[in-house]
């Protein structure tokens, strides 16, 4: 037999290394050294991107390259194409959705996750990965003060994982109730029971949650979304819920799945966990409790109670990269027995049994997720809390809690502005205050406005929302950059463009008035006219 050509792969890759060890080290600090430029300078970005669709199109070239470019020509045209196209989550003026922070650690983590590259589908496949896994879960479910029912090797069979985001965690939680519920339905009914099941939320749970439960098979007419009042701050109210299982039940039907939230999306109303959880065991419904913001939260001590009653739930998730300094994706799932999620999600294929997973010494993370690869995400979540600790993450929470405070009290210092329900976290939702008989349709109107200018300045992004009859403005702080005074300018810019707003208005409003005056007037001149001439003619008789 003849020897193997050692330069073949060379031979072959026409002297092609795409890991070359020299290119690496220099490309990666080329790339760490843009970062480190574009957060210094992401505030004299606008906010929000100022382009039109399909601009991109129009700068980059429309089909793939065929030789090899220099890095540096690749960052001119990231620099050149790319970044006037984003709208910077990272800025200090971003205020509209809830946060995707960011840290050096994450960074770091995440960078050298994928350099790793594990894919981590059982305990053989990365040990450290699956281990790392569940220590930074229980680390989290610790400084959460969950049960020990939620931690791997505590109280029964609890566990967790790391998904991506809260809808992944919603739908693997959803198909174990669902399965759950089928065999609970009995009498051999089976998959028969399916378009039986009720799934339960309220009109301000996260729109993920009818999202899942279209993909895990529940009837859309099923999905109940259990209405909110203003009186109840939207949250949603147990006597509602039950009244609305109640009827269900009696009607043959099967409540299966409660989701609780803590923190909403649009006002982070605070649903009450142990109230809901104790109507849901009535009925042998799961409960799981939605936490991906306002979570972070309670491992600030004068937050924790709003997890009261979190010991009666069957599930908890939270998402780390909307307030804990971890980027996207991160999110925990939390079960208080890991059972129902195997049951429902588990894959065996020949060519992944071993012996250590065939052991039971040991969980296989793609068993407790839709899919079978995964990323290595303990890796930034344990860099972040290693590196900065449970103080500096509860100073970073509170932060962002005082700087929202803050903005509220402007807010409230300005008669032209109203709060619009009750402020618990790092969101403040308002808007301009209805002025002389304004209806609710043109209020909404004068505050669209509004955020349109505030957006088209580039100065600052806010969203809306609906809260009940009320079109208000939503202002989020939550940006890893975001300072004091980044607050106090947003302030001011919503002021200059609401005094823009109110004038226009003004202007539009007596516009119409003497129009609709001059139009009567023009009207009335005939009448006039003819009444004086009726009276001529008769005294002339």
């Amino acid at each position: 037999m003849g020897s193997i050509d050692a330069n073949l792969a060379t031979s072959f890759l026409g002297g092609f290394k795409p890991l070359d060890l020299d290119d690496l080290r220099t490309q990666l600090h080329q790339a760490v050294d843009f970062i480190t430029d574009y957060y210094k300078h992401v505030d004299s970005h606008p906010v929000l991107a100022q382009v039109e669709p399909g601009y991109l199109r129009r700068i980059l070239p429309p089909t793939p390259p065929g030789p090899a470019a220099a890095f540096d020509s690749v960052l001119h045209e990231l620099r050149r194409g790319v970044l006037p196209g984003m709208t910077h989550w990272a800025s200090p003026s971003f205020f509209a959705y809830f946060p995707a922070t960011n840290s050096a650690a994450s960074l770091a983590g995440d960078l050298v996750a994928s350099a790793l590259n594990p894919v981590a589908f059982t305990w053989l496949a990365s040990p450290a990965a699956t281990e790392l896994e569940a220590l930074v879960l229980d680390w989290l479910a610790h400084l959460l003060r969950l049960p020990q029912r939620f931690h791997h090797g505590g109280a029964g069979r609890g566990g967790g994982v790391l998904l991506a985001t809260t809808s992944e965690a919603m739908l693997c939680t959803l198909v174990a109730a669902r399965d759950a519920a089928l065999r609970r339905a009995g009498g051999g009914a089976g998959v028969a029971a399916l378009p039986r099941l009720v799934a339960y939320g309220s009109d301000q749970t996260h729109s993920t949650f009818v999202k899942a439960c279209r993909i895990a098979g529940f009837d859309p007419a099923l999905v109940r979304c259990v209405a909110t009042r203003p009186e109840s701050e939207f949250a949603l109210e147990p006597a509602r819920l039950r009244e609305a299982m109640e009827a269900d039940a009696a009607a043959g039907l099967v409540p299966a799945y409660v989701c609780v939230t803590v923190g909403t999306t649009s006002s982070t109303a605070v649903d009450p966990v142990g109230p809901i959880a104790e109507v849901a065991s009535l009925f042998g419904a799961w409960v799981h409790v939605d936490a991906a913001y306002a979570g972070s939260a309670c491992i600030c001590p004068e937050f924790r109670g709003y997890l009261d009653g979190v010991e009666r739930a069957d599930s908890v998730s939270l998402s780390p990269h909307k307030w804990l300094l971890t980027c996207l994706d991160c999110t925990c799932l939390w079960v208080r027995d890991t059972r129902p999620l195997t049951e429902a999600l588990e894959t065996d294929p020949e060519y992944l049994r071993n012996g250590p997973s065939e052991s039971g010494r040991v969980t296989d993370l793609k068993d407790l997720q839709v899919g079978v690869g995964r990323r290595f995400r303990g890796l930034k979540l344990w860099m972040v809390l290693r590196a900065y600790g449970a103080d500096n993450l509860q100073a970073h929470i509170r932060g962002d809690v005082d700087m929202a405070r803050a903005f509220e009290g402007m807010v409230r210092s300005d008669p032209r502005f109203e709060v619009a329900v009750p402020r618990r976290f790092a969101l403040v939702c308002f808007r301009l205050r209805p002025r002389g008989g304004m209806g609710e349709e043109q209020a909404a109107a004068e505050n669209r406005k509004l955020l349109e200018l505030i957006n088209a300045s580039g100065r600052a992004y806010m969203t809306h929302t609906v809260l009940g009859p009320k079109y208000v403005l939503r202002f989020a702080v939550g940006s890893t950059l975001t300072e004091h005074r980044h607050v106090a300018q947003a302030w001011e810019l919503i002021k200059e463009m609401a005094h823009a707003v109110i004038m226009s208005t003004t202007v539009t409003t007596t516009t119409t008035a003497a129009a609709a005056a001059a139009t009567t007037t023009n009207a009335a001149a005939p009448a006039a006219a003819a009444a004086a001439a009726v009276g001529a003619s008769r005294s002339a008789a």
